[in-house]
Parts: structure tokens; sequence; C-alpha cells
């Protein structure tokens, strides 16, 4: 038997329920992960509360872990059991003690990579992965600007944009947060209600404005994103944390000739050469400390919910994690 956490209907970290539940053997093609850490993203707080809608219910949570390999089906090359793995799935399943997936999706981990590291900023790693090196040419010629500078996202795509010589300026929501940011690589950072945010940036730009604004928050942000580009500027909205983004003219984007995308990670990594190739680059990443993370925070599995709320409360530092 494993335990599960399951959801059957949206809504808030009450739903999260505790079960146990039979696990099968791994069919062809899949193998079975016992998990050592859970990883507990953004991402899952808006699978649970229903503003994505892309896990089907009834339903168990959870895009990313790592574990070892207790099981393997028929037809996988290139496993061995009690081998260390870790692995992104956009079919969900992780908030359990056992997984059967297949064996495309996972990954061996490096000896020197801890598994609370992997499971907790794999998939945001792979998001600054993708962002930084598939979407637009990110250089050391490059003035950017990241919204949620300090958030599980924003403050490693800070780390990993500063050590290339990008010039990094965030955007967070209090002033609290501010000398974090600066710990991160960012040289300026405003907070993103303030009125002249924009001018400010415009100022500190010599009237230019950025080349690229990464922008994770939405609805609150997109205006003053657009307004802080420069002509030819590129918007990368990657997350909606307050919210949808209204629909725009493309009058206004010809106003300064700007182009937007809206990229999602398990497109860029369609094929298993581009997953391997981009996982290559965020484990160098971490073996060469580019990127750091906080202190890790975990939760029993039993207390998803309270992992979701310390999560949603901005207090869990960005690698909070569950202990099967």
């Amino acid at each position: 038997m494993a335990s599960i956490i399951e959801i059957e209907k949206y809504g808030p970290s009450s739903v999260l329920t505790y079960k146990t539940h039979s696990i099968a053997t791994p069919k062809s093609g899949e193998v079975q992960i016992k998990h050592l850490a859970i990883g507990v993203n953004y991402h899952d707080v808006y699978v649970r509360s229903g503003l994505y809608k892309t896990l089907k219910l009834p339903g168990i949570p959870g895009c990313e872990a790592s574990g070892i390999i207790e099981k393997i089906g028929k037809n996988v090359d290139g496993f061995e059991e009690g081998e260390r793995v870790t692995y992104l799935t956009r079919e969900y399943g992780a908030y359990s003690t056992h997984i059967n997936i297949e064996a495309e999706k996972v990954l061996k981990l490096p000896a020197t990579l801890e598994d609370e590291l992997v499971a907790t900023n794999f998939l945001r790693a792979m998001t600054v992965e993708m962002l930084i090196n598939r979407i637009t040419l990110v250089d050391s010629s490059k003035t950017i600007l990241v919204t949620a500078a300090s958030g599980g996202v924003g403050r490693l795509l800070c780390q990993w944009a500063s050590s290339m010589g990008v010039k990094v300026i965030g955007s967070v929501g209090s002033q609290e947060k501010i000398p974090e940011t600066k710990l991160n690589g960012c040289f300026e950072t405003f907070v993103s209600n303030d009125k002249e945010f924009s001018k400010k940036i415009l100022e500190i730009t010599d009237g230019k404005g950025v080349d690229i604004v990464f922008d994770s928050v939405g609805n609150d942000t997109f205006e003053s994103s657009l307004t802080s580009l420069a002509h030819c500027g590129y918007l990368i909205n990657f997350g909606q944390s307050s919210g949808p983004v209204k629909p725009i003219l493309m009058t206004t984007l010809a106003e300064k000739s700007l182009s937007i995308s809206r990229p999602i990670l398990f497109h860029y990594f369609g094929t298993r050469r581009n997953y391997e190739k981009m996982a290559s680059s965020v484990f160098k990443a971490f073996e060469d400390n580019v990127i750091k993370v906080s202190d890790f925070l975990p939760f029993s599995l039993k207390d998803a919910s309270s992992a979701h709320d310390t999560l949603e409360s901005r207090k869990g530092g960005g690698s909070i994690y569950l202990i099967p």
C-alpha cells in the first residue's frame, strides 16, 4: 500500500486529504519510485484551488519528487533498482509515497546533489533554464526586470542571470523584501505597487527601459511591465499569482515594437533529448553554486495542507518539501 494526498474538489488547503492507496506493479516502460522528498510549488496551489483545472478529480497533485527506484517494468533500459532519481511530470501524482511513472520522465541524480535540493527546486530551476536559454537572447548586454524577485523562481532567475553579467532589476511586494534581492544579484529593486515604478525604471536605464521583463505576477504588474520595456523589448509572462492577464490590443505592442510570450515548461522539453539537455544545465548550475537555495523546510506528507498554508503565507523560503 502507498500513502497519498488526494483532491476530490477544488478549494482551500483543507481539501488535501491523506489516504492509503494500493499501488500496482509498474507497466511496460514504467519504473516504480519510492519517494524520499516531494516538491511543493505554487503550481500545486493553483491546481488545488482550481485556478488551473489540469488535474482530473479525484486526483493526486504534485509535479516533482526525488527518490529511489524500487521496481522496473518490462522494456526499460538504463535504470537499476536502488538508483537515486528525480522527475518532472505534467500528469501529477507526486504527493504520494510511491509512484509508477514512465521511464522517459525519470532522470538519474548526480551523487553530489541532495534529494531535498532537487525535489524543492528542480521545477523552478528548469523554469529558469527555459527563461534564460530557450526563449530569447539573454546575455551581458541586456538589462532585465524580474517581478516577484524574492519568490521561489524569481530568486533563482536573478541569481542565474546576474552570474552571466546581466543587469538585473527586481520588483517585490514590500520594502522588507528588497535586501534579499540584492543578495540574489539585483543591482536595484523597487516595490511593484509604487506609483512611480515605471518612471524609476526609465530613470535608472537612462530613459531607455529594460530589454526583457520576466513577469510571474500577471494582472497586477502587467501594465507596468509593458511600460518599463524599451523599444523592441520582450515581455515573458510565466505566471499569474495576482490573476490572469487581461486581453491586450496588438496596437499596444506596435507602439514600441514589443513582443510577448507565455511559455509553458513542458512544451520546451517535449523530447527526451531536450529534457536531458536542460536538466544537465540545471544540475551543473546547482553543482557550481550558480543558484543557491534557502533553508529546507520539511513537512510530513500527511501535513500537506500545512505546507500549502506556509507557502501561501509567503513564509516558506522557497524550499518547502514533503517527507513521505
